[in-house]
């Protein structure tokens, strides 16, 4: 079952469309404005339109963060994160010594709120503005169908830093985050982390205790033969700190990586694209090797032109493809759709030719420590010493090339560590990121304490079908695999021990919790499967996704869900790199 689809229901059901607001009798919809904040309103647009939420009489969305026109006649549905600065705004909507700019309100937070905000907003006009005030537990972005993010890069520094208070502070939002995405799966997962970061034990205790608290108010939460196989699973970035780095050539993450697609934006000759799972060909190739990409492609259209009654051509230019759609206005859409991955993928191979072509090949090498032929690599400063000293290689390809070697060599030597920097000509901010690696637990500079940390065993993946340039397979994937088989290492990937069972029979319900969702809901929502939920604290790279949808294919008899901090591209790994402090 997609996440974006459940969420989609949720919001629909609980917020936009729930009977308190319009009554069951009415087949009148009074027209609403609904009001949200940055978060919520990227929730609301990651799986529902503008269309769909008119239909249901809302005629405007507008930032609780801006200043708006006030509407007096109109009622307005807040869906908010519970936050000092949304509920001071809520607060000041309904103010007494102003006019409301509302009618009225129905307020919903997107998880659960503290007592100390739920007390501000006590005594204020707001309560008697008020006809619903409900916490609806949905506190992440379905960024896929197996996909999530919690949106929030700003967590990497916060997690990663010296500042303990910082941390705790992070740590406990995730546990929150994390709880709401698993009661919208309707899963209470045994929880697995890894021992190697101390952090990790912190957060899946967090995390215990919010699940717990969700089982209180929803019983039946977790209940089945097949969901009570389920686990979760917590990683922290330092992992595998290879993956994000690689220039990758499967589709999306080439795209990502090397194009200025801006909020999964692609543009091209004036023209703007939402490359999403509404479109049914992106989903088809974005997990596919570029070199296939173009093949694919023309293979799709010419089935499409063949089932329709549109002069057949043997070429599939972009040129070719708008004379059509001017002879063929009704086709328009298809035919548009063909045209932008076409371009798209020729965008990506010229961006692919020259220098980045070079990297690819030492990028591989590096991270495999053996060339295509299988052999090791003796000497990766004569390949790197040429890319290094290249003036026209941008010093970010130059920084990654350079972790990368780090990496390979388990830490350099402080003389080697200065040696690299200077004929990259990195600056000293530059170097800082390189440097800063090492808060991920990550051996940098070597100075005699480097000890040889725990390595996942790597399964061997190489085949005559391999291309030489995507060797590399993420440690993600075999960590997936092996928990679904029972055969990750229990000494550094255990189980949470001793977690309480709470007398779910004798907890009476929260009044402040709605239930979530109905029993009729339910039964649809919920895939008769076990899943393994992996959260990665730091970001996850597209490289990563694409293994969630693939493991999910080989067990057909369990479903992935994978989900993180945010989304990396190598240029937003590096960026995190160089914020920690």
């Amino acid at each position: 079952m997609s996440l974006k689809f459940l969420v989609c229901q949720k919001l629909m059901n609980e917020v936009i469309k729930n009977e308190s607001q319009h009554g069951q009798m009415s087949s009148k919809v009074d027209w609403r404005v609904l009001i949200v904040d940055k978060f919520s309103m990227r929730m609301i647009s990651s799986c529902l339109t503008m269309h769909e939420l008119s239909a249901e009489g809302i005629t405007l969305v507008e930032d609780i963060n801006k200043k708006r026109e006030p509407l007096q006649t109109m009622e307005a549905v807040y869906l908010l994160t519970p936050c000092e600065d949304s509920i001071q705004k809520l607060i000041q909507d309904f103010d007494a010594s102003n006019r409301p700019i509302y009618k009225s309100a129905y307020v919903y937070f997107t998880e659960a709120i503290s007592d100390s905000l739920f007390d501000k907003m006590k005594g204020q006009s707001i309560v008697k503005f008020m006809k619903a005030c409900k916490e609806i537990n949905v506190s992440f972005l379905p960024c896929e169908k197996q996909v999530f993010s919690l949106d929030s890069p700003n967590f990497f520094q916060s997690f990663y830093s010296s500042s303990q208070n910082s941390k705790t502070e992070t740590m406990e939002k995730i546990a929150e985050q994390i709880a709401t995405l698993c009661a919208t799966l309707g899963e209470f997962p045994s929880i697995r982390y890894r021992s190697d970061w101390n952090s990790n034990l912190e957060l899946s205790e967090l995390i215990r205790q919010k699940l717990e608290a969700y089982k209180n108010d929803e019983p039946k939460m977790g209940e089945g033969p097949e969901t009570a196989k389920s686990i979760l699973l917590i990683l922290d970035r330092g992992f595998d700190c290879i993956s994000p780095l690689l220039h990758e050539l499967t589709f999306q993450a080439m795209a990502y990586d090397l194009l200025p697609i801006s909020n999964d934006v692609y543009k091209y000759d004036n023209k703007e694209v939402l490359l999403d799972e509404n479109d049914e060909l992106w989903c088809a190739l974005r997990h596919e090797h570029i070199a296939v990409v173009s093949q694919k492609v023309t293979t799709h259209l010419k089935n499409f032109i063949e089932s329709k009654p549109i002069s057949s051509t043997d070429k599939a230019s972009i040129r070719d493809l708008s004379q059509m759609i001017k002879k063929m206005p009704q086709y328009q859409k298809e035919l548009s759709k063909y045209a932008t991955h076409l371009q798209l993928t020729e965008d990506c191979m010229n961006a692919f030719q020259g220098k980045i072509k070079s990297l690819c090949k030492i990028e591989q090498d590096l991270a495999m420590g053996k060339d295509a032929d299988d052999e090791e690599i003796k000497d990766p400063m004569s390949q790197m010493a040429p890319i290094l000293l290249d003036p026209s290689v941008s010093n970010n390809d130059k920084i990654r090339i350079i972790l990368l070697y780090i990496m390979n060599k388990n830490g350099v030597s402080k003389e080697n560590f200065e040696k690299v920097a200077t004929h990259a000509n990195l600056e000293k901010n530059e170097r800082e990121i390189l440097l800063n690696l090492n808060h991920l637990g990550v051996n940098v500079v070597n100075n005699g304490n480097n000890q040889n940390k725990y390595r996942i065993p790597r399964k061997e993946r190489i085949s005559e079908n391999t291309y030489q340039m995507s060797r590399w397979t993420p440690i993600l994937k075999d960590i997936m695999e092996d928990t679904i088989d029972n055969k990750l290492d229990t000494n550094h990937f255990p189980f949470l021990i001793n977690r309480t069972k709470p007398t779910f029979s004798s907890v009476a319900k929260s009044t402040r919790f709605g239930r979530w969702r109905d029993e009729k809901a339910q039964k649809s929502e919920i895939r008769n499967v076990p899943r393994l939920i992996v959260f990665i604290v730091g970001g996850m790279s597209y490289s990563e996704m694409r293994c969630a949808y693939e493991v999910t294919k080989a067990y057909e008899n369990w479903e992935v869900i994978l989900g993180s901090t945010h989304i990396l591209t190598p240029e937003i790994f590096l960026k995190n790199l160089s914020e920690i402090s």
